[in-house]
């Protein structure tokens, strides 16, 4: 590779999901030096691992993120300073997949109906028609990447029915039919659910929006797992109170945290969960394997693992 690697800093920012602290003794090993850091120890580092970007990072060698998604780093910027990006693509596809799943059975299962319930003191049942099982439902992943096929391999598992929508309509393993990105429309239009797994760019942003969930079955489900801004939230609300569909379970958000003047957080038929789909105990080690694995690889004057710019 370009550059040589002294010390690693593991930024303060990834506190949201993991103590610093336990990266940092995971990779005590690694034949360079590695410390937890906050923003005035970026300048003694020659890369970092980060949740967060922050504009000194520029004059890095290295940047990992821990998460498969990297939108708010500066590409252009990045790729002008010689700045390597590697993201943590491919470690979410199982936690999703039973996060994604968890959604699914407390809809299907009435659960979200008991634990609201269970605070009102209210002994409800569901109505004799009102609870399902998986097996016989349809679940359209729209993004066929590691995240959805992670999704789709689960709830596969589970006995449903797995389409996905994807830019060129190719088949995809662990689906059973996958339609191409100008057939959304159709492919939303008759399943009990549509799961969102797509990264944030310019073509996704507000992808769905009200002509999708006008397509979609008064009956079906929306879950989003994927970035905020891939929903035109507004439109989301007004389908919710306008019963065009059932209901949603929603990680991510257009603004986060979610305000408390949210429609969303009110909502019976809706999930809310503060962006932690991902969120295991493991999490440390999963972005632990990745980096350890591209120390190696400098070492080795090999392509980086995962590498984005």
């Amino acid at each position: 590779m370009q550059f040589e690697l002294e010390r690693l800093g593991i930024h303060e920012s990834v506190d949201d999901v993991f103590p610093p602290a336990e990266l940092a003794d995971f990779l005590a090993d690694l034949p360079v030096e590695v410390a937890v850091i906050g923003d005035d120890g970026i300048a003694a580092c020659d890369a970092v691992v980060t949740l967060e970007h922050r504009a000194a990072f520029l004059d890095l060698d290295w940047i990992h993120s821990i998460q498969a998604g990297v939108d708010r780093f500066p590409f252009d910027a990045l790729a002008d300073r010689g700045v390597v990006l590697t993201n943590s693509t491919g470690i979410h596809d199982r936690t999703v997949g039973e996060t994604v799943a968890g959604y699914l059975l407390m809809f299907a299962r009435r659960l979200h109906d008991h634990v609201a319930n269970q605070q009102r003191r209210r002994w409800d049942r569901p109505e004799w028609d009102e609870a399902f099982t998986l097996p016989g439902s349809t679940a359209c992943i729209v993004g066929t990447g590691t995240l959805g096929r992670g999704v789709a391999e689960t709830l596969g598992a589970l006995g449903a029915r797995v389409t996905g929508v994807r830019r060129s309509g190719d088949p995809v393993p662990g689906f059973d039919e996958v339609s191409a990105n100008d057939r959304l429309l159709e492919a939303v239009s008759d399943v009990e659910f549509v799961i969102v797994t797509v990264p944030l760019t310019d073509e996704t942003r507000h992808l769905f929006d009200a002509e999708v969930f006008a397509a979609m079955r008064d009956d079906a489900y929306f879950v989003n797992v994927a970035r905020g801004p891939v929903v035109d939230e507004s439109a989301l609300i007004d389908a919710l109170e306008g019963g065009d569909i059932r209901g949603a379970a929603l990680d991510v958000f257009e603004e986060e945290p979610l305000p408390d003047e949210s429609p969303l957080w009110g909502m019976d038929e809706v999930i809310v969960s503060p962006h932690c789909a991902a969120y295991t105990r493991d999490y440390f080690r999963d972005v632990g394997e990745i980096v350890r694995e591209n120390v190696d690889r400098l070492e080795r004057d090999d392509e980086l693992k995962n590498r984005v710019v």
